[in-house]
């Protein structure tokens, strides 16, 4: 199976994670997925996430990747190649993956926000929006990468929403 990919460097001003969402929506219209999709807007803001991360707690350069599953003419994309499933990071069929390397070799650490703070919610939205997401260490730095399933939303999307930035103990919807 052909898989695209493609990235950009991001630098360590935090304008980047704006050039990186609009880049990545870019990208988006090649690859088979609709702008209009919510699949889409998942996308970027895990996009978002990732690469706010590697600027705000890194404080060094980066490279966001995307890689995109049975792209028709993949081969012949403008600034990207076409790429086996294994040399993809382990992309499956349908899987949507997304990459942030980073040259620091400070691991990703989970924080627990209170309510008013504005930060320390990051991976807890990805581990909320992704299907699976994970992190490890690569050459002199790291790399932090999610992966999104394509195809039917499934019932249990929707509530994830549901208390995303509460305390783990709150309950939502009247439950």
């Amino acid at each position: 199976m052909q898989v695209l990919q493609v990235q950009m460097e991001v630098g360590v001003d935090p304008a980047e994670v704006g050039r990186a969402r609009r880049w990545a929506r870019s990208r988006l219209a090649g690859s088979g997925i609709g702008l209009d999709e919510p699949l889409a807007e998942t996308l970027i803001l895990l996009i978002s996430e990732l690469v706010t991360n590697a600027v705000v707690h890194t404080g060094r350069p980066a490279v966001l990747r995307m890689f995109f599953p049975g792209v028709p003419g993949a081969a012949g994309a403008t600034g990207a190649s076409a790429v086996a499933g294994p040399a993809a990071g382990g992309c499956g069929a349908g899987t949507v993956r997304v990459e942030v390397v980073d040259i620091s070799t400070r691991p990703p650490r989970r924080r627990c926000a209170r309510g008013d703070e504005t930060g320390g919610r990051g991976l807890e939205l990805v581990d909320g929006l992704a299907d699976r997401w994970g992190w490890q260490q690569e050459g002199s730095g790291k790399r932090i990468w999610c992966e999104i399933d394509r195809g039917p939303v499934p019932a249990r999307t929707l509530p994830r929403w549901n208390g995303a930035f509460e305390p783990q103990h709150a309950l939502t919807n009247g439950a």
